[in-house]
């Protein structure tokens, strides 16, 4: 098994810049997850790694080898695509074994390993089928089977998901997230979903425009965002922002809508200065909703509701502005009601309006 990293890594095509200059380490072992809207550079990276791209400037390591000049075949990466890629006339067995056949491995030793890699995988009993018997999954199935066989360094998955329906992406997420701790292989998986990002992650880097915005635990990313974008992009239903200025003399966060005892942590960090231009960021399952007015809790009105089972999404008018809470799924809320909002104090977060970076 082997680390890799990319080292002030560019990649250009033409006028456009893909990749700025990046440079981060991904784990032996781990699995790092990169995540981002369509176009943000996670795909020209990871195609970079297997040797698909050239880079424009930058270095790329294996262990202690270095790579970027290095052709795919030889660099000992094994590549999962978002596309199955099997060959439609071959079995299940020699689609597995095609990686091994290329490689002159003797057939005693193909037999051997192609037959452990379906037992580890789940399909033995598919091995005399071709890929036009196969569901979804198991094609998918026989795709990473194709890569593990060849016991690479590192894998490299390409939104391999992104085919299957919703009930078989999450049945199909576990079970890689298994394999992948099961083989303790270094493993860079490419995803545009958030929550497949969050819940397979060893490691999460967001991306956007070409450029990483946060690395860290999922954990961590979720509950200390670096900036308005990871907040808005990680977590589902995603984060509240509200515009606000603060008063240093009544220690209050309001606008033109809403005011808001700011909690102690904040007013220490904003002390004796009032902003004027600042962004207050809450997730909608700190937001406590009240069904009697109170003092100091923020007046809303219920805009819609989404009954999700266990629990229902509010979304809430303050004034201009839309928020969304959620409450027990028991609890029945009416459009246009009147209710009472309280934010958690701990959970609140502070932006700065024009740079969009965190504050608190």
């Amino acid at each position: 098994m082997a680390e890799v990293r990319v080292d002030e890594l560019t990649k250009k095509f033409g006028d456009v810049v893909a990749l700025h200059g990046e440079t981060l380490t991904f784990e032996d072992t781990k699995l790092t997850v990169l995540v981002g809207p369509s176009g943000c550079g996670e795909t020209t990276l990871l195609r970079m790694i297997a040797g698909l791209e050239e880079p424009t400037d930058g270095s790329i390591y294996v262990g202690d080898k270095r790579v970027d000049a290095v052709p795919p075949w030889d660099r000992n990466i094994a590549m999962v695509f978002q596309s199955y890629a099997l060959y439609p006339h071959m079995k299940v067995f020699k689609n597995i074994a095609f990686p091994l056949e290329a490689q002159k491995v003797p057939k005693e030793e193909i037999k051997q390993r192609v037959e452990r890699t379906a037992e580890i995988l789940g399909i033995s009993d598919l091995l005399g089928r071709t890929p036009r018997q196969l569901s979804g999954g198991q094609m998918q199935r026989v795709a990473i089977g194709r890569a593990i066989v060849r016991n690479p360094e590192v894998y490299l998955m390409d939104e391999p998901l992104s085919n299957l329906d919703a009930k078989l992406r999450v049945i199909m997420r576990v079970e890689l997230k298994r394999l992948q701790k099961e083989l303790g292989v270094t493993t860079i998986y490419v995803t545009h979903d958030q929550a497949e990002a969050m819940t397979m992650a060893d490691k999460l880097v967001v991306m956007r425009n070409g450029r990483i915005q946060q690395v860290g635990p999922p954990d961590d990313v979720y509950l200390n965002p670096a900036n308005i974008f990871v907040a808005g992009f990680i977590g589902s239903p995603a984060m509240n922002f509200i515009p606000c200025a603060y008063d240093s003399g009544s220690y209050m966060l309001a606008s033109e809508s809403f005011s808001y005892g700011a909690p102690e942590r904040i007013s220490q960090i904003l002390a004796d200065r009032s902003v004027n231009n600042l962004i207050l960021g809450i997730r909608p399952e700190d937001v406590m909703v009240l069904w009697e007015e109170k003092e100091h809790a923020i007046p809303a009105t219920v805009y819609v509701t989404e009954p999700l089972g266990k629990e229902n999404l509010l979304t809430l008018k303050i004034g201009p502005h839309m928020i969304k809470a959620s409450v027990p799924g028991r609890v029945a809320a009416k459009l246009d009601q009147d209710v009472w909002l309280e934010f958690d104090p701990e959970a609140v977060h502070i932006f700065d309006g024009d740079s969009e970076k965190v504050i608190l």
